[in-house]
């Protein structure tokens, strides 16, 4: 940084940082109106730096790119940014019924059981809650309630005001017909009673502010998803599979459901992609390899990443301590990291895109 006594003006700290791309949104921090608050005394500059999620893999590169290219300016002594987040609100257009304070609401759909739907939806949602998004989980598989296992949550939400107040597990909201039902007895209800308690959870729950409602929906293409899909306007779906051809036949349906009911598709997550032996770190494709992205190519929709088969997963989820909550180092617990980095960047993609770009004065 140089030490010129003459200061340097608003429009040379606008024209430094208009180089600043956003890797993911490809425009630049300026026209995107990330820049906020620019002070200037003297050769000090300071401006806030507002991400579009706490969950931006590019976090310290724009930070460090930013403020070389302000420091290098004459007569810039020192740079100091804050870095925020505020992430962008889903704008559906259309008369569907909102949540109140819940900007984004996503699914997590899988077109058939047993492919580890709950599992990725439970780490998905505590990795962004851990990078500092406000969160909420909705378990909407109301026959086969898994989520409160794997959060290690039981007892019965209290009701306040005439709202449900959600239980609370690893700065999460979350929400499930497993408080409510009696221990293993199972649900027999027809398509009004799933529609009426799934229109319950979404609106009668007190969810406050959130950036992103996760919603783990059961698997197949059934009443609950299309009660899902016609009730709120979702920001989009994210669809489980594993790499198997069995499984793949029906993910292909799942995608196709999204589309039909013109609700975007974030992406395919591919789930126990490969093993890694604990033991000689052999690699092994067990259930093939290679599907998921595959599908996401054909199809036209983002692959959002592998998550390997781990022994460490399982045990998590039935001890109730998630992964990236038990083991934050852990390999698999860096792929869920990566994964949320990289569903929260096409979230913030897909919400600017639906809005003309306001450059906000700085």
């Amino acid at each position: 940084m140089t030490s010129n006594p003459s200061d340097v003006s608003q429009e040379e700290v606008r024209q430094a940082l208009r180089e600043v791309i956003d890797p993911d949104l490809r425009k630049d921090v300026v026209s995107l109106g990330m820049i906020r608050d620019v002070k200037i005394d003297g050769g000090r500059v300071s401006f806030r730096f507002v991400l579009t999620t706490p969950a931006c893999p590019a976090r310290d590169q724009l930070q460090e790119e930013a403020k070389r290219r302000v420091g290098d300016l004459p007569g810039v002594s020192a740079v100091e940014i804050s870095m925020e987040s505020s992430v962008p609100a889903h704008q559906s257009g259309d008369a569907r019924r909102v949540i109140e304070g819940v900007k984004n609401i996503v699914a997590v759909s899988s077109g058939k059981g047993g492919v580890g739907k709950t599992t990725v939806a439970v780490n998905l949602a505590c990795a962004l809650a851990l990078q500092g998004a406000a969160v909420g989980l909705l378990d909407c598989d109301v026959y086969g309630p898994n989520v409160p296992i794997m959060l290690g949550l039981s007892g019965r939400p209290m009701a306040r005001k005439g709202t449900i107040v959600p239980l609370d597990a690893y700065g999460l909201k979350v929400m499930s017909m497993g408080f409510l039902a009696e221990g293993d007895t199972p649900l027999v209800w027809r398509g009004p009673m799933l529609h009426g308690v799934i229109q319950q959870f979404l609106y009668q729950v007190a969810w406050g502010d959130l950036d992103y409602l996760i919603a783990d929906l059961p698997p197949g293409t059934g009443d609950v998803q299309l009660t899902m899909m016609q009730s709120v306007p979702l920001m989009g779906g994210v669809v489980v599979t594993t790499p198997q051809d069995v499984a793949l036949a029906d993910a292909r349906k799942g995608i196709m459901m999204l589309k039909q009911v013109n609700v975007d598709v974030l992406g395919i997550v591919e789930n126990m992609s490969y093993f890694i032996c604990p033991a000689c770190g052999e690699k092994t494709d067990i259930f093939s390899h290679g599907g998921g992205e595959r599908t996401s190519r054909k199809y036209g929709v983002p692959f959002l990443g592998s998550i390997p088969l781990e022994t460490a997963v399982r045990e998590g989820g039935d001890q109730g301590r998630p992964i990236v909550v038990a083991d934050p180092g852990h390999a698999v617990a860096k792929a869920f990291k990566k994964l949320s980095e990289t569903l929260a960047a096409r979230i913030s993609t897909l919400n600017l895109q639906a809005r003309p770009t306001v450059e906000l004065q700085l």
